[in-house]
């Protein structure tokens, strides 16, 4: 799972994601692995039920989806976790169609 890339003001910054996504895509074809890409407005909605919440409202809901005592830290941590929680969810809706 990776998350679609966005408008980010520095140039060096989106280069390097670009990059680091293209080689996870790649391992993935080389893998045959599935690979499936969300938007962090996707990633919002499927983790708070809205696509513009704000990175506490995202970090609220991972811990409590989750069942955690505490905020997942670094602030990278909860994301990845929110993500893995919209691909989750995603498949469980692609597999009742």
């Amino acid at each position: 799972m990776v998350e679609d890339i966005f408008y980010a003001k520095n140039q060096k910054t989106i280069i390097k994601v670009s990059q680091a996504r293209g080689i996870a895509l790649l391992a993935a074809a080389r893998a045959r692995t599935p690979f499936y890409s969300f938007t962090p407005l996707q990633i919002k909605q499927a983790v708070t039920g809205w696509g513009g919440a704000q990175k506490p409202q995202v970090q609220e809901m991972v811990r409590l989806l989750l069942g955690l005592a505490v905020t997942p830290r670094p602030d990278d941590a909860a994301d990845a976790l929110a993500a893995a929680i919209c691909c989750a969810s995603s498949r469980k809706i692609l597999d009742k169609l």
